[in-house]
C-alpha cells in the first residue's frame, strides 16, 4: 500500500508505510475535517495565506502537531510561489511561518534539511505534494508542485539539491507522491500544454486531448517521470491514487471549489536520534 489512511486523536491523516518502516521520520498528509475553521475553509485548513482567520489556522496546526508529536511553534513553511526555488533549512530557520505567513521562507516551493527535530510543512489543494526521504544520510525534502512547478521539474531539482547539499544519492531516496488533482479532473489549455511540451520529451503520455483545444493533464505521472529521470528507483516511488477534486469529502480542492477553500498540509520531520539506519532503500 503506497499510502495508508488512519485517524490519530480523531484526525484523519495519510502516511506512507515505507517511510514509517524506516523509523526515521514523523510525517503526515492532512485531510479537511476536525478543525476550527469556518466555511469556506471548513474545517481543518492548515494554511495562513488563503484568507482564513489566523487564530483558527494556528489552532488547527497545534491540534495536528500535538496528535503527531510535533512542535507546532517549530514548523517551517515556504512562501509557495509556483516556482522552482529549493531552500536548505537550518536550525536557525525553526518556526519561520509557524504563526505568520510574512515570516515564511521566501521564493521557495521546496524545503530540504538534514537537521533532526525540524518539522517542514507545505500546503496544498490540488497541487502535487512530494515527500522525499533519504534514509541513509539521513535527510528529507518537501515539494509543492503545481503545473508550473511540474513543468519546471521542481521534484527532480529538489533531489539534485539534496545530492549537492547532503550527499544524498537519488537511488537511495524514497519519494511519496501525495493526494492531488488527477487526470480525470485536471483540464488545461494551450499555455499549460506548451510549457509541459517544452519540459517533457514524452509529453503525449501525460495528456489526453479534449474538444475545443483542451487537454486532461496527469500531473502525478509527470512528476513520477521527472523523478525517475533524476535517478530515483521505480520501487522507491510511492503514489497516492486519491484525486482531490473527486474527493472533496476528504480534501480541499481549489479547482472543484471555485478557488476559495482551505489547504491540506504535508508535514515531515527527521526524528532525533543517532542518524543511523539499517534500512536499505535498494533491497
Amino acid at each position: 500500500m503506497a499510502f495508508s489512511f488512519t485517524a490519530v486523536n480523531g484526525i484523519g491523516i495519510l502516511t506512507i508505510p515505507a517511510f514509517t518502516r524506516t523509523g526515521l521520520v514523523k510525517h503526515a498528509f492532512t485531510t479537511r475535517h476536525r478543525g476550527f475553521s469556518r466555511a469556506p475553509y471548513a474545517s481543518l485548513n492548515m494554511a495562513l495565506h488563503v484568507g482564513d482567520d489566523q487564530q483558527a489556522v494556528i489552532w488547527n496546526r497545534r491540534q495536528v502537531c500535538a496528535a503527531l508529536g510535533l512542535d507546532s511553534s517549530a514548523l517551517v513553511a515556504a512562501q509557495q510561489v509556483h516556482g522552482e526555488g529549493v531552500a536548505v533549512i537550518k536550525d536557525f530557520d525553526r518556526g519561520r511561518g509557524a504563526v505568520d505567513y510574512a515570516e515564511t521562507i521566501p521564493a521557495a516551493d521546496a524545503l530540504i534539511t538534514n537537521c533532526p527535530g525540524l518539522p517542514l510543512s507545505l500546503y496544498y489543494a490540488d497541487c502535487v505534494p512530494l515527500m522525499i526521504l533519504d534514509p541513509l544520510v539521513p535527510a528529507i525534502g518537501l515539494v509543492h508542485a503545481g503545473w508550473k512547478g511540474t513543468a519546471l521539474q521542481i521534484g527532480a531539482k529538489t533531489v539534485k539539491m539534496m545530492e549537492r547539499e547532503f550527499g544524498s544519492r537519488p537511488e537511495d531516496c524514497l519519494v511519496g507522491i501525495g493526494p492531488s488533482i488527477g487526470p480525470c479532473c485536471y483540464e488545461v489549455g494551450e499555455q499549460v500544454l506548451r510549457e509541459i511540451k517544452s519540459s517533457y520529451v514524452g509529453w503525449r503520455e501525460l495528456v489526453k486531448e479534449q474538444p475545443g483545444e483542451r487537454w486532461m493533464l496527469d500531473l502525478r505521472l509527470a512528476n513520477r517521470i521527472s523523478l525517475l529521470e533524476s535517478g530515483v528507483l521505480p520501487r522507491n516511488i510511492h503514489e497516492s491514487d486519491y484525486c482531490t477534486s473527486c474527493r472533496t469529502d476528504l480534501f480541499f480542492s481549489h479547482r472543484a471549489e471555485g478557488g476559495r477553500t482551505g489547504r491540506m498540509a504535508a508535514l515531515i520531520m527527521l526524528e532525533d536520534g543517532d542518524g543511523k539506519s539499517g534500512f536499505n532503500s535498494q533491497g
